[in-house]
């Protein structure tokens, strides 16, 4: 699935340039992620950087955007150009 960052965001700027996939950027209020580009950092680190970083915990699992490891690994391949090793 695709991570979900909420309304607890206080714009602290840590997140946008952790993310390998540049799925995270600026919104109106707070930062948000593309959930087409947000991959949880498969294929690039072994757990989201954003999740890593972010000061508040305001970056869960987006619950309404299911995705298995595969479809994960698929996404970050055809963002990639390169297979999962």
């Amino acid at each position: 699935m695709a991570l979900i960052i909420t309304d607890e965001c206080i714009n602290c700027d840590v997140c946008e340039p952790e993310c390998p996939n540049e799925a995270i950027s600026a919104g109106e209020e707070i930062y948000e992620i593309n959930p087409s580009k947000c991959t949880e950092c498969v294929g690039h680190y072994d757990e989201p950087q954003c999740q890593l970083v972010c000061p508040v915990d305001c970056i869960p699992q987006d619950p309404d955007r299911m995705e298995t490891q595969e479809e994960l690994e698929a996404k970050y391949e055809r963002l990639t150009g390169k297979k999962v090793s």
